[in-house]
Order: C-alpha cells, then sequence, then structure tokens
C-alpha cells in the first residue's frame, strides 16, 4: 500500500471527497471504517493522509485527518448513554 499525504478539494456524494495529493494528483477517495465509526468530519481544506494500492492510483482511502491548530473538542451534542 502507498500512503500520501494530501488536501480535501471537493466534497462529493456518498461519502468520497475529491483530495489533490502533494504530488499534484487528483484522486477519489472515502473515509476509511474507523474515520466513520468515530464519525470524524471532514471538511474542504483539511490536510490528510490517504492509502492507496499501486495498481489503482485514482482511488484510495483517507486514513488520517491532521489535527488543525486552534480548533478545539467542539461542542457535545446531548446525552448519550
Amino acid at each position: 500500500m502507498l500512503t500520501l499525504d494530501g488536501q480535501i478539494e471537493e466534497i462529493l456524494p456518498d461519502g468520497r471527497f475529491a483530495v489533490r495529493l502533494e504530488n499534484d494528483h487528483r484522486i477519489i477517495a472515502y473515509t476509511a471504517g474507523k474515520m466513520r465509526r468515530y464519525r470524524i468530519r471532514s471538511v474542504v481544506g483539511d490536510r490528510v493522509i490517504v492509502e492507496m494500492t499501486p495498481y489503482d492510483l485514482d482511488k484510495g482511502r483517507i486514513i488520517f485527518r491532521e489535527k488543525t491548530p486552534g480548533a478545539g473538542p467542539g461542542p457535545r451534542r446531548g446525552n448519550r448513554r
């Protein structure tokens, strides 16, 4: 597996994202299962780490979203039990 850094350019339907890699290559990526499970949100402009297979260099999986400086944990939503 190839691991590359990139930046989210556009949010697409069905939980997919257009990501511009450091080498200026544009791919379509989706969020990994753990990111979806723990509801880690990604927005345009976020720096991400993408995992790709060498067999298909047009698709990938977002495995990590880098923390932005100054961004706190966000507001809590109600009472979860």
